[in-house]
């Protein structure tokens, strides 16, 4: 389906003002959960499916803050570093290849495995322990231009996505929609829509970025859409 630049960008904005991602304190935080799988991947706050290892996500009740986006979770002696950068309607819900791994040992397509709650604990921890889930060379989280500008200038100055972000002319977090190329922002006193090459919000199918999601019990991939 395709959508008016106008329609995209307006839908956008009151996705994003629902899960504002709080910069207001960079205190960590921690406990006991349980953890569950979910196996569609999927972001709140635009993050980008492409530019990150979707195996590896946290879709947690709590909005995304703009400082501790990276978490640790632990069960049965095995530990998997996790970014929230979604939140669930509730449960702690974790990449199903991240809660098989902690259940099993092994990967979701190796070894998929079928269940519940899974005891575990989590911690807040520095964003270096996430590194190697982003996909972008430079180390950034790389967002939808068209769909998180409520988040990019909902965090303060300072805070990690505020210093750590890169922009790409994509229209969905699946990457299904779009030009994979970058985009910027323009001075302040210039507005606040970015700057692409192309067109903000271009609805060409976009093939060169496929976000794979597996399936849950089966462990086949699945293209997320």
């Amino acid at each position: 389906m395709l959508f008016s630049i106008s329609t995209l960008l307006t839908s956008a904005a009151v996705a994003s003002a629902a899960v504002l991602p709080s910069s207001s304190s960079t205190k960590r935080d921690g406990g006991s959960v349980s953890v569950t799988p979910h196996d569609r991947y999927s972001s709140s706050i635009g993050v980008l499916g492409c530019k990150i290892n979707t195996n590896r996500v946290a879709y947690w009740p709590s909005s995304p803050s703009c400082d501790n986006i990276c978490k640790k979770v632990s069960a049965n002696g095995r530990e998997v570093y996790l970014l929230h950068i979604d939140q669930s309607g509730g449960a702690y819900d974790i990449s199903y290849d991240a809660w098989n791994y902690l259940a099993t040992g092994q990967g979701a397509a190796e070894n998929p495995t079928q269940g519940g709650g899974l005891a575990a604990t989590y911690e807040d921890v520095d964003m270096s322990n996430c590194a190697d889930l982003l996909a972008a060379d430079d180390g950034t989280l790389g967002f939808s231009a068209a769909n998180s500008m409520n988040t990019i200038y909902g965090c303060a100055a300072g805070t990690w996505i505020s210093e750590n972000y890169s922009l790409y002319n994509i229209a969905t977090t699946q990457c299904t929609y779009g030009i994979d190329e970058a985009c910027t922002l323009p001075p302040a006193d210039q507005g606040n829509q970015p700057i692409c090459a192309h067109q903000l919000g271009i609805q060409d199918v976009l093939t060169t970025d496929p976000v794979w999601n597996i399936d849950y019990g089966t462990g086949k991939l699945s293209l997320a859409v």
